[in-house]
Order: structure tokens, then sequence, then C-alpha cells
């Protein structure tokens, strides 16, 4: 079966490629270029819901218990990478860095955890690329993701992103209990440009009803995704895997044949070897999923050339109530944005809390700790740490912010309208906050705010806050709000240094005072600026909601507008658009039907698995 493939897909691609280019040329650029990609070695990307076992599942199929950290809450901006490669090493690509940063093995934790103690100042990196001379590495690189599908949006993209350079996925979930919507609808997602999925099922040695949670799993698939109705499915226990490492001969093996990972191991290897046709399936596939939405698009078409008299009602119908949601519920979106607002802002004002307390601690027992001449590079270390901590502050306000605007969305629009207001909302976001008077003391450019008693620097990016100068942006709800947030400065300035020269170089009492003083007023401008800063965000996401409402009640008047005219059109020059409208359509469609059926070949490249065997 792979020799006739490795001609079809090829000429499939080719022929689907060319064909989404002369209807949408951008689409079709876009694709081109993973048809373009070099593929070295296989990349198998573990993705699925947070606290399913991906971590663990990592490192039993290396090999290695601990390599990639377990028992952790994953960063919202990492994921990891593991290649081959003689010697064990690692090296994290950091925003801002144009070089990536070099690490051991024993910084993983660190670096790819949240809240781990990254050095003064560093921005927690978007990827971290780990090098092991494991056997399995020398056939497929594997990448651990942040866990999807849960209450942080901002894992998700992450996961997203590590999936665009997928040859395969290995999608997780566990034997606690079956599916949840947000696991199919990132699996959805994710597999529009990847064509081979394997499913791994952890924890089958804690849950002796794993067959039945397997069998509830199938039947969602078939229902939801019947892509993926007979899908290979590998019953494991990372568990027992990694325990079997800690053992000596007969006892290890038996453990390791319980575990079934080394079924999952070869399964893998097994994928990795068809990685070049792999590759080409993916690009059929993504050219599937532009022509289906270019399908949708043409059946609005054709549907507006001969309107039904009860499509022209329901138009009417949904523009009357946008009109009197707008009239009637102004007050109420106000509220909810409000009290959003307000709930992320306490949420924000108690982590600085936290953080703020933390630093003092660890500062603190610097001092006490501090030998000879220790004392005098306080200074040096507090304003490091402040920096970090603002650095910290800003990447929390980004997601507490996208938080707010998923929640408030979700309560004014219906998920139809949401496609259409996503657009522009996000247009309107950033030119409402480039727009927004300044207040007093800001500027768009970063101002300098300085401390009386500690001399403490705040240099706040106010008047061009989530505008050209921000950290960066995740997307929400499909990937439509964009909310970026200018970071945050803050380190100490020149006369917190002169005060401590003055009063406290030399003194440890007086260097605890300064100390304390110094975070007491850190705290209270930071905790100033947070308040400002959801002050921002309120405004400009009422303005952009009613900005938004506007526009899609333009959007139904012309729709009603195009009715109207169809109508009025004679009837038999309605009927000629409408069949060379419907013949472009048919042809579209015929088209997806010739790559469903390359592509429905192409899962003989996909593994089989027995699932009935013995086992845990």
């Amino acid at each position: 079966m792979t020799a006739p493939l490795a001609r079809q897909l090829p000429a499939a691609a080719d022929s689907a490629l060319a064909y989404l280019r002369k209807l949408d040329p951008q689409a079709g650029a876009e694709v081109a270029t993973l048809r373009r990609r070099e593929l070295t070695r296989p990349g198998i990307v573990v993705v699925g819901e947070t606290k399913r076992g991906k971590s663990s599942l990592v490192n039993a199929l290396i090999g290695v218990p601990g390599l990639s950290p377990v028992d952790a809450a994953v960063t919202t901006a990492a994921y990891l990478e593991f290649r081959h490669a003689t010697t064990p090493d690692a090296r994290a690509f950091v925003p801002g860095h144009p070089q990536p940063v070099p690490l051991s093995h024993a910084d993983l934790r660190a670096w790819g955890t949240t809240g781990g103690p990254l050095p003064d100042g560093m921005r927690p990196p978007r990827r971290i690329e780990v090098t092991h001379p494991a056997p399995l590495l020398e056939y497929l690189t594997l990448v651990d993701t942040p866990g999807a599908g849960g209450l942080e949006p901002a894992h998700t993209e992450v996961a997203l992103d590590a999936v665009e350079r997928a040859t395969a996925l290995l999608f997780v979930a566990d034997a606690s209990a079956p599916f949840g919507r947000p696991e199919l609808d990132f699996l959805i997602e994710a597999s529009k440009r990847v064509d081979a999925v394997v499913f791994a099922l952890t924890k089958v040695d804690a849950y002796p009803g794993w067959r039945t949670i397997l069998d509830d799993n199938r039947a969602q698939l078939a229902g939801h995704a019947p892509r993926f109705a007979r899908a290979p499915w590998y019953p494991v226990s990372a568990r027992l895997a990694e325990l079997a490492m800690t053992l000596p001969g007969g006892a290890a093996a038996e453990l390791v044949a319980q575990s079934r990972v080394a079924d999952l191991q070869h399964a893998l290897i097994d994928l990795a070897g068809r990685g070049h046709l792999l590759q080409q399936a993916n690009v059929l596939r993504a050219v599937r999923s532009e022509l289906v939405r270019l399908d949708a698009a043409a059946g609005d078409r054709v549907r507006a050339t001969d309107p039904d008299p009860a499509e022209a009602d329901r138009a009417r119908r949904e523009r009357a109530a946008v009109a009197a949601r707008k009239r009637t519920e102004s007050r109420q979106w106000s509220l909810t944005l409000n009290t959003e607002t307000q709930r992320a802002r306490v949420e924000a004002t108690s982590r600085l809390r936290t953080y703020v307390s933390g630093l003092q601690e660890e500062l603190l027992a610097r001092v006490d700790a501090a030998r000879g001449d220790e004392l005098t590079t306080l200074p040096e270390r507090v304003d490091r740490a402040l920096h970090a901590l603002s650095l910290r502050l800003s990447q929390d306000l980004e997601h507490r912010f996208q938080r707010v605007g998923e929640r408030v969305l979700a309560q004014v629009f219906t998920r139809q309208e949401l496609g259409v207001v996503l657009g522009r909302l996000n247009a309107t976001l950033r030119h409402t906050l480039a727009t927004r008077p300044r207040r007093e003391g800001g500027g768009a450019d970063n101002v300098l705010i300085a401390m009386s008693a500690g001399g403490v620097a705040l240099m706040a990016g106010r008047g061009a806050m989530l505008g050209a100068s921000a950290l960066g942006a995740s997307a929400l709800i499909g990937g439509g709000l964009l909310i970026p947030v200018a970071g945050l400065g803050l380190g100490l300035a020149a006369g917190g240094f002169i005060l401590y020269r003055r009063r406290a170089a030399s003194d440890r009492q007086q260097a605890r005072t300064w100390l304390r003083e110094v975070l007491a007023e850190a705290r209270a401008a930071l905790t100033d600026e947070v308040a400002h800063r959801f002050t921002d965000l309120q405004y400009a996401l009422t303005l952009a909601l009613d900005d938004a409402i506007e526009r899609r009640l333009a959007q139904l008047d012309a729709h009603l507008a195009q009715i109207d005219r169809a109508l009025a059109e004679d009837r038999a020059a309605r009927a000629r658009r409408r069949a060379a409208l419907q013949a472009e359509r048919d042809a579209l469609r015929s088209r997806i039907s010739q790559v469903d059926e390359v592509l429905a070949r192409a899962r003989a490249l996909t593994p089989a698995a027995d699932t009935g065997g013995t086992g845990p």
C-alpha cells in the first residue's frame, strides 16, 4: 500500500495546491510554505489537556525519568522539543534574545515551569530544545506541549504553535474520565493541518475500568470527529515504565510489558519511518481545510441569488434582535464588563502582594546571611529583582486581560456573531487605546516616576498600552481576540542607591529597614499602575463592543439589501446567476471529494493498535 501512496500523495498535493492557488492565492501561498519545508527528522508533537500525564509519558518514551518536568504547572510560554545528540544538552529560545540561552538538564524545571526561578530580568522562554542520546530520538523528534483546552488560553496557543511543526500528533487522554468538549475542540483545531493522529490512554494501571473509558472516547470521536473513529489507541502506564527503570532484570522486563509503552514506542518509530509521506498528507490536509472554508463561502453566495422569504424574515428578526439588545442590554453588558474587570484587578493585586512578599522574604534572608562587604551589593540585587518582578507581573496582566475579554464576549455575542465581530473588534481595540486621552503624567513614551524614600522608578508605557510596543499577544476564542500588553519596567532609581549608601551600606538593621521601604513603595506604585491599566482596558473594550455592535447592524442591513435586490431581479436572471455559482461550488466539492479519497488511503500510514490484549 505504501508504494502506491508514494506516487499518489505528492501528485494529489501538487494538484490540490494548484487548484487552491487559483481560488485563493493568499491561502495557497501559505500552504505552499508547508510544501517547501525540509523534513530532516519527523516531529511527533504530544498534545492534550492538562494533568493527563503527557510529560510522564514523554519521559517513559525517551527512557529518562524526570527529564521533562512532571507534577508542576507548565509555563504559558514554552514547549519542550527533545532531539537526538550524543551529548545531553539544552537551550532556551527567549523572546528578545537573538541567541538561545544555554541550559543544562538540571535547569529544565526552573525554565519550563510556572514561576520558576529564572535569572533576574529574564523573560520565560517560548521554546526549549533538549538533546539526549536516547534511542527513540534517533528516529524522531518528540515535543512536549503545555496542556490545552483548560482555563488558560495561552496554553492552547503555545500548543498550536508547536503543532505547526508536527509531522504527526500523539494525543494524550487518561483513564480517569472520557474526553471533555475542550479536548475534542482542540483536537479538531490541531488536526486541520496534521493528518496522522495516534492516541494514548494513560494511567491505565490506576483505573481498572479503562476499557470503558476507551470505548466512550471512541464513541465521542465517531460522533464529533468521525475522521478519528478508527484511529489507533495505545493504553499505557508511564508510572510502571518509569518504575521498571529502577529495577533489575526480570522484574523490570515484567513491568515494561505491563506498561505497554514499548508498543507505543514501536508505533511511533514506524510512523516516523513514513515521515516524508506524512508530510505530503499534511499538505493535502491543509489544502482540504482551506477548500472547506471556501465551500462555505460559496454556499452563502448561492443562497443569496435566490433567497427564501423565510431567510429574509430570519435576517430581519436577527437585525431587530441585535438592535433591541443594544437598547435594552447595554447596561447589563456594562455591568458584566465592570464585574469581570474588578474581579481580575483584585486577583492581579493579590498576586502582586504575593510576589512582593516572596521577594521581601528572599532578600531579607540574604541580608541576614550577608558576610563582609556583601551588604554593599544589595541595591544592585534589589534593582534586578524589581525588574524581574515587573516582567512577571506584565505577563500575568496580559493573561488576565485576555480572560476578561473572553468572559465578556461570551456573554455579549453568540458563537455565530463572534465570527463576524472579532476581526473588527481587534482593530477597534488598537485604535481606541492609541487615541485614549492620556492620564496626568502619562505619555506615549516610558515615563519615570521617582519614589521619595526608596527611590523606586516605575517606567510605564501608559499611552502606548496594548499598542505596537507590546510584549506580545495570545489569542482567545479560536484565535480571535488579541490583547497584547505593554510591559511594566520597574527598577531602582539613582536616588535609591544614594540613600542606601548614606544610611545602610554597612548596617544590617538599617539595610532591612531600607529594603522594606523600597518594596513597600514598589508595591504601592505597581498597585496604582495595575488599577490604571484595568481602567484603560475597560474603557477600550466598552468602545470596541459598541463599535462591533454598530458594524454588525450595518452588515445585517447590507445583507437584507442584497436579499431585497435579488428578490427584485428577473427570475430568469437569478436562475442563470445561481446556476453559474452552483457549478463553481459543485466543482469545488468534487475537488474536496478527490482529496478525501486520497486522504482515506493515507490512513494506511498510521499503525493499527491492538487494545484488547492482556495487561493492566
